[in-house]
C-alpha cells in the first residue's frame, strides 16, 4: 500500500512495474502478493480489483 499525495490514484508505469518484481521475487520465498493498494485524495485503486496481480 502507497499513497499518491497528487491525489490521483491511477498507478503509474513505475507502481506496476515494482508490483510485478515484488510479486517475482516473493514467489520463490512461498511469499503470495494478495494485492497493492494505492490510496488518493480522489479514491483508492486495487491492482487486484485491476488485475494487475
Amino acid at each position: 500500500m502507497h499513497n499518491h499525495p497528487s491525489g490521483d490514484p491511477t498507478p503509474s508505469r513505475a507502481d506496476i512495474q515494482m508490483t510485478k518484481t515484488i510479486v517475482d521475487v516473493a514467489a520463490p520465498l512461498g511469499i503470495a502478493v494478495h494485492d497493492h493498494i494505492i490510496v488518493g485524495r480522489h479514491g483508492n485503486v486495487s491492482f487486484k480489483g485491476l488485475k494487475l496481480i
